[in-house]
């Protein structure tokens, strides 16, 4: 391993998360035998590389070959919800849902967080970067709106504490905003439509419609078609049938 490869991999193990932007991780986004390099080595220890454009931040997880023999070890299968409750784990996909999803709508088109939103010249700039299009939610409006599902304020306020913790959220006065690891540790891809169209239809406007998705990680197998009042109570345990 070179020194470079042996640097930034210990780098992320010990920081979690890097800057996009950081000279290491420019690098392995855009070098391809760095990154060949990356990857085989993080491999033979059951990880890899996480990454995505819309995020400003990289980070480490395991392979999905390797998590049966991690989290299936036992006989009940060890959920990776770091510990969360149930109302933390549907607090922290209510938080994805509300700041994420307008984040990357706002990226695919092009736009800043305080752009015009009839910008006709838009989509010719560059993509922008998380910390640019990342609005956040009113902490005033998430207790308004979703409090009474997820524990009332004593509860809700435990779990952001554990979100902020943990690197998923980060509080600016009465703003919730994006974290490092929010746009990284959830699948879009898998939960884009479960959500808007399922749990939280009713905050999107939309009809809700029940649909199944099918991926090779059982904790993403998740059903996660129902309404916003079927959250469970805050003193439900965590659960392994929740997305991690």
């Amino acid at each position: 391993m070179n020194d470079d490869s042996q640097i930034l991999i210990a780098r992320l193990l010990t920081h979690q998360t890097l800057r996009r932007d950081d000279k290491l991780v420019k690098r392995v986004l855009s070098d391809e035998l760095f990154r060949a390099e990356i990857d085989a080595r993080l491999l033979a220890c059951g990880l890899k590389l996480l990454d995505n454009v819309y995020a400003d931040h990289v980070t480490l997880a395991l392979t999905r070959a390797i998590e049966p023999k991690i989290f299936g070890a036992r006989d009940v299968w060890q959920n990776n919800n770091f510990g969360l409750a149930r109302d933390g784990v549907a607090l922290l996909v209510v938080l994805w849902a509300q700041i994420i999803l307008p984040k990357r709508e706002r990226q695919e088109t092009h736009q800043h967080a305080d752009d015009d939103q009839n910008d006709m010249f838009g989509t010719e700039k560059p993509l922008p970067r998380a910390e640019d299009a990342s609005i956040g939610i009113s902490y005033k409006a998430l207790l308004s709106d979703f409090g009474d599902k997820l524990g009332k304020k004593t509860r809700m306020d435990m779990n952001l504490g554990t979100l902020a913790k943990l690197g998923f959220i980060e509080r600016r006065g009465d703003f919730i905003v994006e974290g490092p690891l929010l746009d990284l540790m959830m699948d879009t891809d898998v939960l884009k439509e479960r959500i808007i169209n399922g749990a939280l239809a009713d905050v999107f406007k939309r009809a809700p419609a029940r649909l199944v998705a099918v991926s090779d990680d059982p904790l993403l197998d998740a059903d996660l078609s129902v309404d916003i009042d079927d959250l469970p109570d805050a003193s439900d345990e965590p659960s392994p049938d929740l997305p991690h």
